[in-house]
């Protein structure tokens, strides 16, 4: 899917959050949007992830205007994107079952009936649950396809979010859309997460994420975008964003040399 944000603006009850965004993400491409908090970043990615219609301007997924199509069509388009926030929110069930959860979603009621009336019958046969390759496939991808049958709530924070991405990636999105996946792990995790999002590239999924971690911007993207006050600043390679940045703006927040003035940042 080659996703498209055209000029696109987004406010609530008058008051501006985003402002002129135009910013496009393609098949096998990293985009990372950095930023002060507040700057709007969760918000442009729930424009992306087709949650939230802009105020004003375009979205576009493969040239088509989403919003302009029936309820039923939006949605199927809607479902060739994944989506991991910065909590996991696992159902009380096993591993494996959190992650077959968004492709469940995705089938009509009557495919539904129907794996589930085989999962039983195989249980019935073998004496114990089976698994879709598919889900493994997803398992694999954040190293922990041999705890597929494990208590999600046996799983620490780590383990759950990697369920968390495997369970976005096991439908085999066209874009996936990352707000912080990563912001409360520990390097190892993180680094588990960052491969996996560096083979979901591989496959030719576009990702757009958001992140507070320069190092993490500069290690898995192909591209920056620095958001602030609902502005796009500027957006490039991550060597030119960080190491020649283009408006006085950005070198200071790589630099993190902010200045603040009671409480009001000055750009």
């Amino acid at each position: 899917m080659n996703f498209e944000l055209e000029r696109a603006s987004y406010g609530v009850d008058g008051t501006p959050i985003l402002t002129d965004i135009s910013l496009a993400v393609g098949a096998g491409e990293v985009v990372t949007v950095i930023g002060p908090s507040g700057a709007g970043k969760s918000t442009l990615l729930r424009l992306a992830a087709l949650f939230e219609r802009p105020t004003d301007g375009a979205v576009r997924c493969d040239g088509t205007e989403p919003w302009s199509l029936p309820r039923g069509d939006r949605l199927a388009l809607r479902r060739r994107i994944g989506v991991v926030f910065q909590q996991a929110s696992l159902f009380e069930t096993s591993v494996a079952r959190n992650v077959d959860a968004g492709r469940r979603i995705r089938r009509p009621w009557s495919s539904r009936l129907r794996g589930f009336a085989e999962r039983l019958t195989a249980r019935w046969i073998h004496g114990s649950p089976t698994v879709d390759d598919r889900t493994l496939e997803a398992l694999e991808l954040v190293g922990l396809r041999d705890e597929w049958d494990r208590d999600a709530a046996s799983l620490s924070g780590g383990e759950a979010q990697r369920v968390s991405f495997a369970r976005a990636l096991a439908p085999r999105p066209e874009l996936l859309v990352l707000d912080e996946p990563t912001s409360d792990l520990d390097p190892r995790n993180t680094a588990i997460l960052e491969r996996a999002i560096g083979r979901a590239r591989d496959r030719d999924h576009g990702v757009l994420l958001a992140t507070h971690d320069m190092h993490q911007a500069e290690r898995i993207s192909d591209r920056v975008a620095f958001l602030l006050d609902g502005e796009l600043v500027e957006i490039g390679p991550p060597e030119r964003v960080f190491e020649e940045p283009r408006d006085e703006r950005t070198a200071r927040f790589v630099r993190g040399d902010l200045l603040y003035d009671e409480n009001e940042l000055l750009v």
